[in-house]
């Protein structure tokens, strides 16, 4: 399973969105905006989503509203946070 169909499938199962498939996720797709309907409470969960399963950790907003803007994005913060580990 490749990270971006991990972190899909983080987002579906962690904020329990049942009428979304991790499939339904493009990974250039905004997350928060009218397509989801995610909104500032979901992103907290989000962070700690990220946190649980990867050991990355999102320390502001700054860092969370670029990291968490689209799956593409999600997955270059933690790559690049696992390689300056």
């Amino acid at each position: 399973m490749t990270l971006k169909h991990k972190l899909k499938v983080m987002i579906v199962e962690g904020l329990q969105l049942p009428d979304i498939q991790p499939d339904d996720i493009l990974d250039d797709d905004l997350l928060f905006g009218d397509k989801f309907g995610l909104d500032s409470i979901d992103s907290v969960e989000m962070v700690y989503q990220v946190n649980r399963h990867f050991g990355i950790e999102i320390k502001n907003m700054n860092e969370g509203r670029i990291a968490l803007e689209s799956i593409n994005s999600l997955a270059a913060f933690i790559e690049e946070r696992k390689a300056a580990a």
